[in-house]
């Protein structure tokens, strides 16, 4: 179970900022972000060296794409193909609009089920499919949103119900300042005091072989001509490794 927190902000100078935690088997290996894919000079992404896709990219005209497990479908079925590929196909396209739009019209049983966030500096959706019908797109509205293996803003995942409320409060990052602030200190959070479920971590520590592998801190600016996207990845879980510019 991976976790997106998404702040919309339209109208800043930069309107969409957003973490994320990766969630994965410990000894699946990985490169950290860069450009890994010769067909596709212009995508910035992790690699998933053992399918070859990744769990979350940037490309260089501002679209993100982040994708997630939906709750009972961890790992792959060599019956389907890779979600992975899913971030790829999205970040082939120059706006959020045309990715969404575009992706939904895929086979969703071609997959298992997924929830797949696509957004740049104007848009953001989430897309939701079970492995089965057709897949879902559902607009995200400006202000605060978070997204594990169920719905969006989804309370009765245990995370969502326990951080949510904490991300809401938080002072929101100022990137531009190079101040992250609360924002950093939450993306490492452990279970809230008086919970015993490690699913209500945002930062999970290694147990039976899986956990919290890595984070990520990106805000997208309103003019990309003045500003690039800032990416800070944390090749760890938050918490114990440090985030670093990525510069690629």
């Amino acid at each position: 179970m991976c976790t997106v927190v998404i702040l919309r902000r339209p109208g800043s100078p930069w309107p969409l900022i957003l973490g994320a935690n990766r969630d994965e088997n410990v000894t699946r290996p990985w490169l950290p972000p860069g450009r890994h894919w010769p067909d596709r000079p212009d995508v910035v992404a992790g690699l998933d060296q053992l399918a070859g896709g990744t769990w979350l990219g940037l490309n260089d005209s501002g679209v993100l794409a982040a994708v997630m497990n939906r709750e009972g479908t961890l790992g792959p079925d060599p019956e389907r193909r890779s979600r992975g590929e899913l971030v790829l196909e999205a970040l082939d396209h120059p706006d959020a609009d045309l990715a969404a739009a575009s992706l939904r019209h895929l086979q969703s049983q071609a997959y298992r089920a997924f929830n797949l966030i696509i957004a740049d500096n104007r848009d953001a959706y989430w897309l939701k499919s079970t492995g089965e019908g057709e897949i879902a797109v559902t607009p995200i509205e400006p202000g605060l949103s978070m997204l594990t293996a169920r719905d969006l803003n989804d309370t009765s995942s245990a995370r969502i119900a326990a951080h949510l409320p904490r991300f809401a409060a938080a002072e929101a990052p100022e990137p531009w300042a190079e101040e992250w602030g609360e924002w950093e200190t939450l993306m490492a959070a452990g279970p809230p005091e008086g919970t015993d479920s490690p699913r209500a971590a945002m930062a999970i520590a290694p147990l039976g072989g899986y956990g919290t592998v890595s984070g990520s801190l990106i805000a997208l600016p309103l003019d990309m001509a003045e500003n690039r996207p800032i990416w800070r990845f944390c090749a760890g879980p938050p918490g114990t490794a440090r985030y670093a510019l990525v510069n690629a």
